[in-house]
């Protein structure tokens, strides 16, 4: 089972990235969380890596740091969540947001992040309430970005295009998107992704 990665990022999408590792190419999904605290495409970057093994495909999970992984886990370990819904708990939410919407019972911050139903927000907070205290506070091993000057209407693109893949209205994701890149002067992709799901997660 592959549990790291380490190597060049060729390739990412706020939902995915591509690492060459000594000339192998690994595609390897990724939450919202993990894609802000990647560098460029030509940087260097290691993932904590979960091996998913289905009867007719391999997928890769990738986290920036293990408490998100941990998180992970602890998510896929509720009946009825999968590594794709666990990936959408984690990109519609910070993991600081999360931990304290499932400890403070907070369904209708669950709910909000699009494909999560009340049932499924139900059994997470009965299944993981009591269980993810060690997660609340962050790890030591958090590493930022540094920012760099982007183009604007590039980023309006990349970051709707990534709000509908997270199941949000491309009409809610233009306007909000707008909204960001008019009041924000941080325009990287990383920053206009969280600010526009803050403003849609109230």
């Amino acid at each position: 089972m592959i549990a790291h990665l380490s190597g060049t990022i060729l390739g990412k999408q706020p939902n995915s990235v591509v690492i060459d590792v000594h000339g192998v190419g690994y595609e390897v999904t990724i939450p919202v969380s993990t894609f802000y605290e990647l560098g460029d495409v030509g940087a260097q970057a290691s993932l904590r890596v979960h091996t998913h093994v289905r009867e007719d495909a391999i997928q890769l999970f990738g986290f920036r740091t293990a408490r998100e992984k941990e998180l992970f886990l602890r998510l896929t370990s509720v009946s009825g969540i999968g590594p794709k819904l666990g990936i959408t708990f984690l990109s519609g939410t910070s993991p600081d947001d999360l931990i304290a919407a499932i400890r403070a019972n907070d369904l209708a911050r669950l709910i909000s992040i699009p494909g999560v139903g009340r049932k499924t927000a139900e059994r997470v907070v009965i299944e993981l309430r009591d269980k993810i205290g060690q997660l609340a506070q962050p790890g030591t091993d958090e590493e930022t970005t540094a920012v760099a000057a982007v183009d604007v209407d590039a980023t309006r693109d990349d970051v709707v295009a990534a709000l509908v893949s997270l199941g949000y209205p491309k009409a809610t994701a233009d306007k909000v998107v707008g909204r960001v890149l008019e009041t924000e002067t941080d325009r990287t992709i990383e920053h206009v992704l969280r600010q526009a799901l803050k403003q849609l997660s109230r």
